[in-house]
């Protein structure tokens, strides 16, 4: 019966957690609000105050979400805001740390490690419910853009702090010098992981031959996990290993591309709603009490004080206007990482370990709730927004009970492909038994007739046997591992 029972809750968790997401949207507040809510309400009649269960699970829901994040970045985008992502999710994030430190330093009276401790876990930001705020509404790409990259790079350097920090409570006797070159380590192995285990990953989705197309899914998501615990088991930052590795897959030709970039994102969306809802049954109401007042101040300080400043210092130079300065400040949002990462020092048995994990937890739920609620509003004031989002409105793919020779290869056409500009489709030097199915223009499906020329933002859909990829990446001028 007990078996049964949570059985029964589970399900029934992730159909309240499916709902909720309605109504956060409709407040325009994230969703991880309503998920800690649940928890919290379950902990009224649930006893549980298992951390290191908890921590297990929000990595391994991490390691989900930080790959999905990798693989929706488009490395063309990227690339344009390296350096201000780049600096916001290393500087940015030291400044955030430090500031937020200094506070808790005085505020909680705790030791300078633990006030620098709490502001190393809150330093990160959360890109998923920065654009979950913002509905369907489109903020400039350059701004998006730069709060995605930040937000899948500063995970791993909210990370690597944190455990360094922990480290040197628990050793006093480690020196500065062998606590930066082991964060150098953490950094260098995790970029070297990831993009080893990226190339690996697309060699194989592309060259083995799975009897079942839902199997490409799990192999690229098996690899994922392998990533992470590689880099770990090295001494290295898993959690950059597996965004690293995202966007190198995200940004390769693959088979069955849609169907491995659906499955992410619905697996990433469950292990969301487990998460929170489970670090929300971690939370016990009569102690968040206790430390209300210095929660809500500490809160305020980092949305107000401590972001502004990293940003304002890491991004001079960079070209930005003081009111796109104003929106990357308030739109840095807290998730999930500060909150799993509040279970280290629960498991580290470091002293005010409780406290920080309340702290922390204020702190995420009120930037949620606070700058989750009005972010949109700002962008909009701010006249920072283009209009409405616009989703890729089609995708083809070969789907077989049994084992196919043939599958469908999506091309991009671009004006770096000029030479196929204006072509018909009589014209094109394709393999034998090679046949083009559909073109997508302007989200509509053209039929490939023989006398349809190719525009510039097509989409084209070719059935080819397996095995003979290559061929039509040659033929449209495309690199057949990846365009990373």
């Amino acid at each position: 019966m007990l078996t049964d029972f949570i059985i029964f809750l589970l399900g029934l968790l992730l159909i309240i957690g499916v709902l909720t997401t309605k109504f956060s949207s409709w407040l325009g507040v994230p969703s991880l609000v309503f998920y800690i809510l649940v928890g919290m309400i379950l902990s009224k009649f649930i006893y549980y105050d298992n951390a290191f269960l908890t921590q297990i699970v929000g990595i391994f829901a991490l390691i989900i979400i930080l790959f999905e994040g990798g693989m929706n970045t488009k490395w063309n985008t990227l690339k344009k805001v390296l350096v201000p992502a780049s600096s916001l999710a290393t500087f940015g994030v030291l400044i955030t740390a430090i500031c937020v430190g200094i506070f808790a330093k005085y505020i909680l009276h705790v030791s300078w490690a633990e006030g620098f401790l709490l502001g190393a876990i809150v330093s990160s930001t959360d890109a998923a419910a920065i654009f979950a705020t913002l509905g369907s509404v489109n903020v400039k790409r350059r701004l998006s853009a730069t709060l995605e990259a930040e937000s899948g790079m500063n995970d791993p350097m909210a990370v690597i702090l944190t455990l360094s920090l922990i480290t040197f409570i628990q050793q006093p006797e480690l020196t500065i010098s062998h606590t930066f070159l082991s964060f150098i380590w953490q950094i260098v192995i995790g970029i070297l992981v990831g993009l080893g285990l990226g190339k690996l990953t697309v060699w194989c989705l592309n060259k083995i031959n799975l009897d079942s197309s839902g199997l490409y899914p799990t192999l690229s998501l098996s690899f994922a996990i392998l990533s992470y615990s590689i880099a770990a088991l090295l001494k290295g930052s898993g959690f950059l290993s597996v965004y690293i590795m995202g966007v190198f897959v995200g940004n390769a030709q693959l088979v069955y591309r849609h169907s491995i970039f659906r499955f992410n994102e619905g697996l990433a969306w469950m292990m969301q709603i487990f998460m929170f809802i489970l670090l929300g049954l971690l939370v016990f109401p009569n102690e968040l009490v206790k430390v209300a007042w210095e929660g809500v101040a500490l809160a305020i300080l980092l949305i107000v004080v401590a972001r502004p400043i990293s940003v304002m210092i890491s991004t001079i130079n960079m070209n930005f206007s003081i009111k796109e300065k104003l929106f990357l400040s308030w739109a840095g949002l807290k998730g999930a990482v500060p909150i799993v990462l509040a279970t280290y020092p629960l498991t580290s048995n470091i002293e005010n370990s409780q406290l920080i994990f309340n702290i922390v937890f204020f702190i995420v739920l009120i930037s949620a709730l606070i700058q989750g609620s009005t972010t949109s509003f700002l962008a909009k004031h701010l006249g920072l927004l283009l209009g409405e989002k616009r989703e890729v409105a089609h995708s083809i793919e070969l789907m077989s009970t049994t084992k196919a020779n043939k599958e469908i290869v999506e091309v991009h056409i671009s004006n770096k492909q000029s030479h196929l500009l204006n072509m018909t489709i009589s014209q094109l030097p394709l393999p034998k038994d090679c046949l083009i199915t559909a073109i997508i223009r302007n989200d509509k499906i053209i039929t490939p007739k023989g006398n349809v020329r190719l525009h510039e933002n097509d989409v084209v859909y070719i059935l080819i046997e397996k095995g003979r990829r290559s061929e039509i990446y040659k033929i449209f001028s495309i690199t057949e591992d990846t365009s990373f």
